[in-house]
């Protein structure tokens, strides 16, 4: 093993893993969309950009200034995680109702789909790079809104001679849990068998009384949610909100269910995770500027050579 990656790989590995677990929690929601309606919904980065303005919304709606302790940390994390979650969801079923169910009602081509699927995510960015006032407070801006610190990193315990903080592990926990309550809603519940038909055969499942739309926006807004906690996440994370910070994140979770296997919830899950492992190990002896490069010749050797992922194209568990 090189010097280079003998020495920087557990820190590299578990950054890895964190940023892997948003990649994973975005990536559910492209293939929640593509395994029901066969639709690359390139507009999902601006949800998830959404739901990192919506974490500074809410910690400015608590007056949030300083790093908080105590058992008010957790209750205050899902104060600001929860709505950010539901705003996401609510744009994202407000962007199939306006944007997407016209087009099915009318049998547009697949081709209308995406160029109306671009079209809504440069509307939306564009949306918030407007400076809007809005009682008090603006809406987007050019430049990038910062979280006031609302999580004071510290050392939660050391491996492999690493310190794991606990903003990590916040990522990576909130992320497994998100997935085992989608997996449980989607294999366990009525609505989750339904999408299923939906999604194996939309004529057949029509003809048994399954209702297409509201499955179609339960799908839209699971991918919303999920969204919307990365980007709630992300911005913890990170620090920051921005009109255009949706991009970057939104292609490689992209990337990462197509290498999972685009349709496939596990494929997602095991898509993000490789993915932020692969480009954070793969910097490790070069420099972050290959970074980018790393993630997107990953998906250019997929769709060359596994086009299906590494798990198939389906919606299962």
């Amino acid at each position: 093993m090189p010097e280079c990656l003998r020495t920087g790989f557990w820190p590299h590995t578990f950054d890895g893993l964190t940023l892997g677990s948003i990649y994973a929690m975005i990536a559910l929601g492209y293939t929640m969309v593509y395994g029901v309606l066969q639709l690359i919904n390139f507009a999902h980065s601006e949800v998830f950009m959404i739901g990192t303005f919506a974490g500074v919304w809410m910690l400015r709606l608590y007056g949030i200034h300083s790093p908080v302790s105590g058992i008010e940390l957790p209750l205050m994390i899902a104060a600001i995680m929860v709505p950010s979650m539901a705003i996401s969801g609510a744009a994202a079923v407000a962007l199939e109702r306006v944007a997407y169910r016209p087009l099915r009602r009318r049998g547009a081509p697949r081709l209308a789909f995406l160029i109306t699927a671009i079209g809504a995510s440069i509307f939306l960015s564009n949306l918030f790079f407007i400076r809007i006032p809005i009682v008090g407070w603006t809406l987007g801006g050019a430049a990038p809104v910062q979280y006031p610190e609302l999580i004071h990193r510290t050392a939660l315990f050391t491996a492999f001679g690493y310190q794991i903080s606990n903003k990590q592990v916040l990522v990576v926990v909130t992320m497994l849990l998100m997935y085992m309550f989608l997996d449980r809603f989607v294999m366990r519940t009525r609505a989750g068998k339904a999408l299923r038909a939906v999604a194996e055969d939309p004529e057949a499942a029509a003809l048994m009384g399954v209702p297409i739309d509201r499955v179609i926006v339960t799908t839209f807004l699971l991918g919303g949610i999920m969204a919307g906690a990365a980007g709630s996440l992300y911005g913890l994370f990170f620090g920051q909100a921005q009109f255009n910070i949706g991009f970057i994140p939104g292609i490689k979770a992209f990337t990462a269910a197509v290498l999972g296997g685009i349709g496939n919830i596990r494929g997602a899950l095991l898509g993000g995770l490789l993915l932020g492992l692969v480009e954070n190990l793969g910097v490790t002896c070069t420099s972050t500027a290959w970074q980018d490069v790393i993630a997107f010749g990953i998906l250019v050797a997929v769709l060359m050579f596994r086009p299906t992922g590494i798990m198939g194209e389906r919606v299962r568990a």
